[in-house]
């Protein structure tokens, strides 16, 4: 019976499609797993254990400030030294700082502060942020602008006002002089800012906004009401002359309102990009962006069209492009149900009201409440059906940007996304960390990237309980999770760190037993001077007592399953595959490095020596190579699986592994 060596010597194409399975010519079927569990694949290629998942705070879940009605992770970056993850519930937002909640905020007895975010709102709210200020917008909220004061527990939230809005004639009507027995019509001058007097009585206080049109030519807005035969205005296409206007030969156009209001609804996207404020998409104009004057972040009504003057324009295309998001890149890109554009600027030059134009990329659409985020070298969405992870990329042997999709290998993953949020790498064995949570089975599913590399390797997190948001505070990790004790749902806020082992994790010194614990009936993972105990279940007080008293540390809280397994050995020979044939790994050599536990196809490996004694000392960690013989079973898909059921440090960097071939060679 011939035997053969292989070996696996990364992950880093991270858990492939179903689909795939038959793929043993793709060059990433030797990198692969056919399961990725609670681990994160790093930039080299190695097997990381997912971090746990710190206990911080828990989340009102009855009457309207429920979690239960909605929930939203805001990431609020004051100054270098000062960030925060903001915690929106209905009417309400909770603060974390270095993953500690702020209490009393503002002085006062609540650890909130009182919003006017309603929980159908939370969903769609968009947000962008400048120095000390966050501005916030829904289709159905007038845009609040968020303060940090003095400190961390000073924060304000206001509704904005506008200087000026832009406006819209949602109903035109057009008046001629004759019908109002106007007379003639001067103009002061043919261009700029100009007074123009009628003959008779004409013009009255609703007139400001509205537009005056003359013939042979001549078109201005009105800005100012003086009196019924005078106004102000500003021309937008110059007059013949300075001559009078006969009657008959000018009209008034009205009908001009707000674009934005309660009736018509507010803006549901927002972001800064060089000097402007930018709006898009409305409930009335869903398709439109509006940029503010420059410097001038809340003044939007055009007047001069001067180069820093306000900017105004449609997506108008044979598809309805209802706009859900922008980013601030390269260019001022612009993510639509229907597609995505973004706005053409020549070298340097600035956006201005006579260049703002839109160029199509691809028709993918976006999904609505998935902000876009922004990579090392483009943005990544998800798409409008949820279906897939796009990544919109400027190509410069194109001189356009394409999109990609580079969630092709592993869409299985991608169960309805409803939130995702970036972790950028801070160090040389961390790659960005894009999460992204679903709404199916509560899942999150988590990519590891490093475009430079062309590494895209996705895995799958899950809890004992569901994700219900994640969000990123510069490099902490926190998330909401529901989960269900007692039969009573629960809602916490956590925070990733690879400190821990355990999911809704609860930490402290010495101590014989941990108490106020939310995890009624559950049985836990306890963790005592680094040393895993028996588990103990939660008693309906809510404590629960270690087998051995810890002396400095320990941690409690639910174990989660750390699960991986290699794509089914396929052995490559001069005369063929052998997808068919029995197989048999009867030996693995696994290198790791940093490790205390790990078990390949459920057979533990051994880590303490008799020179380390002493059973209650923590396990030693091993770096190297170790080996497991007598692997029993055939199969015509030989695997590697890789588990742990201590929650202790994990890292596996390789497989090399023994394959016994039965039916010939």
């Amino acid at each position: 019976m011939p035997r053969f060596v292989d070996i696996q010597t990364n992950f880093s194409t991270g858990e492939l499609d179903p689909l795939l399975r038959s793929r043993v010519d793709l060059a990433q079927y030797n990198n692969a797993l056919s399961k990725a569990t609670n681990v994160v694949v790093q930039p080299q290629g190695g097997l990381r254990r997912r971090p746990g998942l710190k206990y911080l705070a828990e989340l009102p879940n009855s009457s309207t400030p429920s979690a239960a009605n909605g929930v939203r992770l805001v990431p609020f970056e004051f100054s270098v030294d000062d960030s925060y993850m903001l915690c929106f519930t209905p009417s309400r937002m909770y603060v974390f700082k270095d993953g500690v909640q702020i209490t009393a905020i503002n002085g006062g007895a609540n650890d909130y502060l009182a919003t006017s975010i309603t929980g159908a709102m939370l969903s769609d709210i968009c947000w962008t942020q400048s120095a000390d200020t966050m501005i916030i917008v829904h289709p159905d909220l007038q845009p609040v602008k968020l303060v940090r004061g003095a400190t961390n527990a000073d924060w304000t939230m206001t509704t904005i006002t506008f200087d000026s809005i832009p406006k819209y004639a949602f109903t035109m009507t057009v008046t001629s002089s004759t019908t109002l027995s106007a007379g003639h019509l001067t103009p002061s001058a043919v261009s700029g800012n100009v007074e123009l007097t009628s003959q008779n009585s004409a013009f009255s206080a609703a007139s400001v906004g509205q537009y005056i049109n003359a013939t042979p030519q001549g078109r201005a807005r009105i800005i100012q009401y003086t009196s019924a035969t005078k106004v102000n205005a500003v021309v937008e296409y110059p007059f013949f002359s300075t001559a009078n206007i006969a009657q008959g030969n000018w009209e008034i156009e009205s009908g001009y309102e707000d674009v934005w209001s309660s009736g018509k609804g507010w803006p549901r996207t927002v972001t800064f990009h060089e000097g402007r404020l930018y709006f898009g998409g409305s409930k009335s104009r869903p398709s439109t962006i509006w940029g503010s004057k420059i410097n001038l972040f809340y003044e939007f009504e055009a007047s001069e069209s001067l180069d820093d003057d306000a900017v105004e324009a449609t997506l108008d295309t044979s598809s309805l492009n209802v706009i859900v998001d922008m980013i601030s890149g390269r260019d001022l890109q612009v993510f639509t149900t229907g597609g995505e554009f973004y706005v053409p600027q020549s070298g340097t030059e600035p956006i201005t009201p006579l260049t703002l134009t839109f160029k199509a990329v691809s028709r993918n659409g976006t999904k609505t409440g998935t902000r876009v985020q922004s990579l090392e070298s483009g943005s990544v969405y998800i798409q409008r059906q949820g279906k897939s992870l796009n990544e919109f990329l400027f190509s410069d042997t194109q001189l356009t940007y394409v999109t990609t999709r580079i969630s092709l290998l592993s869409g299985h993953l991608l169960k309805t996304p409803s939130r995702m949020a970036l972790r950028r790498a801070t160090s040389t064995d961390e790659g960005d960390l894009l999460m992204m949570v679903n709404t199916d089975d509560g899942t999150m599913a988590v990519f590891s990237i490093m475009r430079s590399q062309q590494i895209t390797a996705p895995s799958e997190f899950i809890t004992d309980g569901v994700f219900r948001d994640v969000g990123v505070d510069v490099t902490d990790i926190y998330a909401v999770v529901k989960r269900t004790f007692n039969g009573t749902d629960r809602y916490f806020v956590e925070y990733f760190s690879f400190d821990r082992f355990t999911d809704c994790a609860f930490v402290g010194g010495a101590a014989a037993s941990a108490s106020s614990l939310p995890h009624i009936g559950k049985a836990l993972n306890v963790i005592c001077d680094g040393v895993p105990q028996g588990n103990e279940t939660v008693s309906g007080g809510g404590s629960v007592t270690f087998d051995r008293a810890s002396t400095t540390s320990y941690e409690v809280g639910l174990p989660f399953t750390v699960y991986a397994k290699t794509m089914p050995v396929e052995i490559k020979l001069q005369t063929g595959t052998r997808l068919g044939f029995k197989k048999r790994i009867v030996e693995i050599n696994a290198v790791v490095n940093d490790t205390q536990h790990i078990a390949l196809n459920n057979n533990p490996v051994p880590f303490r020596t008799f020179d380390n004694p002493l059973l209650d000392d923590p396990e030693p960690e091993f770096t190297g190579i170790k080996r497991v013989n007598g692997v029993l079973g055939y199969s015509r898909e030989a695997t590697v699986e890789i588990s742990q059921s201590l929650p202790l440090k994990m890292t596996l960097l390789g497989l090399e592994y023994k394959v016994a071939v039965s039916g010939g060679t």
